[in-house]
């Protein structure tokens, strides 16, 4: 598995190795011991599936405090652009968004550590998978707008589907105001 870093702290991206021929392909989707030897020492203890039309944003989501969550994302169906803000108070990279197109034909996924808002928009249909390294608890999930002017995020889709939850989250700035950030 190749591990790609980015510009910020903690954030990589993961190119398995796929082996292919006439019956198919084969990968390893995850390996404990690569990720540690980064520097990924995380326990996974949740494991999410969604499925997503065309055109749909999900996010920008976190859990906070005790429940605040690391995330191992990748795509077994179709295509999303993937998408992080860093929230983390004291990082040099507060605010910065990065987005990485994720694809089941690339195999390729994502690393987002704890302090993330983190969401994706879905260029073609498609079934999202992720590991928790905590579990869901309703009263820390928090989020950002997810069309926060100051933030400019090009979702490269026109007319999103949105839940009306994700309409509802504060900016960036409103949030930081509130919190200070994670």
């Amino acid at each position: 598995m190749k591990i790609i870093p980015t510009a910020v702290k903690g954030l990589v991206e993961l190119q398995p190795n796929v082996f292919e021929d006439n019956r198919g392909y084969f990968f390893e989707s995850f390996r404990a011991d690569t990720l540690s030897d980064y520097g990924v020492d995380v326990k996974w203890v949740q494991e999410n599936q969604s499925f997503s039309s065309t055109g749909t944003v999900r996010g920008l989501h976190f859990q906070k405090g005790l429940y605040a969550q690391a995330k191992l994302v990748r795509v077994i169906q179709g295509k999303v652009l993937d998408v992080v803000v860093d929230l983390r108070k004291d990082s040099e990279t507060f605010g910065k968004v990065s987005s990485f197109e994720l694809d089941a034909k690339r195999h390729n996924m994502l690393f987002v550590p704890e302090g993330f808002a983190h969401g994706f928009s879905v260029l073609e249909t498609a079934i999202f998978v992720y590991k928790c390294s905590n579990y869901y608890h309703k009263e820390s999930e928090g989020g950002i707008l997810w069309n926060d002017p100051e933030l400019n995020i090009d979702w490269k889709v026109s007319d999103p589907i949105l839940s009306e939850k994700d309409t509802a989250w504060p900016t960036l700035k409103e949030f930081t105001k509130m919190t200070g950030g994670l």
